[in-house]
């Protein structure tokens, strides 16, 4: 068995270890409903917290010390087979969520630190679990991190003068941008309110304030949504670094197509309340046409593209729920359709299920300066 990664600190009295019990924290998946990508780019989105699939983190208090506990699946460092080690590699990439942790608390330290916090010198282990679908596009790496976070400020008591809740999501990509990963904020922002949340990341704002304007919504306003993935891993990053560099260059093409990217939430915001499904519809299709513009087939990739595919041959409205992986589909005939779509992507070899909304964690309220 795989021993935990060690990293020391200060001891302390192991009296402090008995008053405390475990603690954990679980944090749901999300799907990006419409904006995407432009999150990365000072744009607007619209996302939602994923119930199906969630990440669990749970902080054992320690005397002192502090350690990782590797998954049995995740993290494992020993395989039957060569054959096994590919097949381990292929659906579920190199790394496990103890590197996300580690640079989690890494960056948790830092900012109490500059903070003026001074953390009491108490030890503790993290361990955790996830069934959300690797790489599918579900922001399972974020849900790990932000539910490491649950912990960390529970266990520490940090006041939310030092991290108030709008500045967590900044907090959580920091970590994430420790070790290389590329992203915007929209996951993060979803996963800490959790429900529905709009959200306008307003570049004079973002560089004011250090996040975007949010504002949560009623999920009731939401239809009945599927989601749609598959088991072959994409990689966000690969998806974003091209466009990412064009949009830094000028190109114009890029900007303004992430320009009307984010109109899509802004007109999605407006369809929800008016309860417009066709509206929806419509403008979740552009999305996806939009992305598809700016990013090209090959940076998209075959399956991804056949998934959206399979979907809009039924007639459903279809966008990825991030950078690839899995997608989201309404159905705006209702039950008969949404029934062909599930016989579609049945023979296709997809996983299709009806998509449940988390209930939110904190109220977002738009604040402007």
């Amino acid at each position: 068995m795989a021993t935990a990664t060690q990293l020391q600190v200060e001891e302390v009295p192991q009296q402090l270890n008995s008053l405390q019990q475990a603690i954990s924290s679980k944090v749901c998946a999300r799907v990006g409903l419409l904006g995407n990508p432009s999150d990365g780019f000072y744009g607007k989105t619209i996302s939602f917290s994923l119930a199906n699939f969630y990440a669990e983190v749970k902080l054992t208090p320690a005397a002192a010390g502090v350690s990782f506990q590797p998954h049995p699946q995740h993290d494992s460092c020993e395989f039957d087979s060569l054959g096994a080690l590919g097949h381990r590699l292929d659906t579920q990439g190199y790394y496990g969520g103890i590197r996300l942790l580690m640079a989690l608390c890494k960056r948790f330290h830092a900012h109490c630190s500059k903070a003026g916090l001074t953390l009491p010198a108490k030890g503790f282990s993290l361990s955790y679990d996830t069934n959300i679908p690797r790489q599918a596009g579900l922001s399972g790496s974020s849900a790990i991190i932000c539910a490491g976070l649950n912990c960390l400020l529970q266990y520490f008591q940090v006041p939310e003068s030092v991290l108030p809740v709008q500045q967590q999501p900044s907090l959580i990509l920091s970590a994430e941008a420790e070790l290389g990963i590329t992203a915007g904020l929209q996951d993060r922002v979803i996963q800490v309110y959790g429900g529905v949340v709009c959200m306008d990341f307003d570049q004079q704002h973002m560089e004011a304030c250090g996040c975007g304007i949010y504002e949560s919504l009623d999920p009731a306003l939401l239809p009945r949504l599927w989601l749609v993935w598959c088991d072959n891993p994409s990689d966000s990053g690969r998806v974003h670094s091209t466009v990412k560099q064009r949009w830094l260059a000028g190109d114009a093409a890029v900007r303004e197509g992430m320009a009307r990217v984010a109109q899509c939430a802004e007109k999605g915001r407006a369809a929800l309340l008016q309860r417009d499904t066709a509206a929806l519809a419509q403008l979740m299709d552009s999305n996806f046409d939009l992305r598809r513009q700016m990013f090209g087939d090959a940076a998209l990739g075959e399956t991804n593209l056949a998934m959206i595919a399979t979907a809009r041959s039924v007639g459903a409205a279809a966008k990825f729920t991030g950078s690839g992986g899995a997608i989201v589909a309404y159905c705006p005939e209702g039950q008969q359709q949404e029934q062909r779509l599930q016989e579609a992507c049945a023979a296709a070899g997809y996983q299709c299920v009806l998509a449940e909304v988390a209930p939110a964690r904190h109220q977002a309220v738009p604040e402007r300066n």
